[in-house]
């Protein structure tokens, strides 16, 4: 870790975090009572989004190094949970360097332990927030080439940014600062597939003091505009694949897409 940063800042365990709610709906051990609370209310679908979110990562993350790829920034990276981003693409691409960055003091603490490079490679972790981009930018600058394509992660976190904190604005300003080859990938609960459940999610969450955004298609589909979608396009979770075999067919509540900067 970059000197002088703390490396155990404090954790609040007295209010729910989307990151820990997340590893407790992937069954992970990284979360507290609070965290679990909110878990045990939502609907037994979510914990299928979070599967099914994590599995989309994974098939991109794994496509993007095969297309050569090897610079990643990921932002909402959670509660680390193998097989890691690095794992997933340094499998592919030995060298390739990998931010993370997050708001949850926990997941400091679990990445500097469980978030190790290969020897060809790195990995970097921060504790940052994407509502300060210009932040995000500076450190990934230390670590990455940004005279060369980077893929952007953005996996299951502009949902907990609603529209009056600016999303586009915060992934238009994060995009500005890529070179042209560069990808964002891209993962958002939707609003108008089952509505019912959103619904209910969105209250839960609200409950615990977690503000969420879920939007429809057109609206996920505004992330991408002026990129080149890559094919499947803006599809659901489990659809999104590029490579034999397919993911088994199943209902979801996941968008999903991956998209090329020009």
């Amino acid at each position: 870790m970059p000197a002088g940063r703390p490396s155990h800042p404090q954790i609040d365990t007295s209010r729910a975090h989307p990151a820990r709610v997340y590893d407790w709906l992937l069954d992970g051990k990284d979360n507290y009572p609070v965290d679990e609370a909110v878990g045990e209310k939502l609907p037994p679908q979510a914990r299928d989004a979070a599967r099914q979110n994590r599995r989309f990562m994974h098939r991109a993350a794994a496509w993007l190094a095969g297309q050569g790829v090897d610079q990643f920034l990921d932002i909402g990276t959670g509660v680390p949970t193998e097989p890691n981003l690095h794992q997933i693409v340094q499998a592919v691409v030995p060298a390739a360097k990998v931010v993370y960055t997050d708001n949850d003091p926990i997941v400091l603490r679990h990445a500097e332990t469980l978030l190790i490079s290969s020897p060809e490679g790195a990995t970097d972790y921060f504790q940052a927030d994407v509502r300060n981009p210009g932040e995000v930018i500076d450190h990934a600058r230390t670590v990455l080439d940004f005279g060369r394509p980077v893929a952007l992660s953005l996996i299951a976190l502009l949902h907990f940014i609603p529209d009056d904190q600016e999303p586009r604005a915060i992934v238009g300003e994060l995009l500005s600062a890529l070179p042209p080859g560069s990808y964002l990938v891209l993962s958002h609960a939707a609003s108008d597939r089952h509505a019912e459940l959103a619904a209910q999610v969105t209250a839960e969450y609200t409950l615990a003091g977690i503000r969420l955004g879920f939007r429809t298609r057109p609206e996920v589909a505004r992330f991408f505009d002026g990129l080149d979608l890559v094919e499947p396009g803006l599809v659901t979770a489990p659809e999104w694949f590029r490579q034999a075999p397919a993911p088994a067919p199943e209902d979801s509540g996941i968008y999903a897409g991956v998209a090329r900067l020009r």
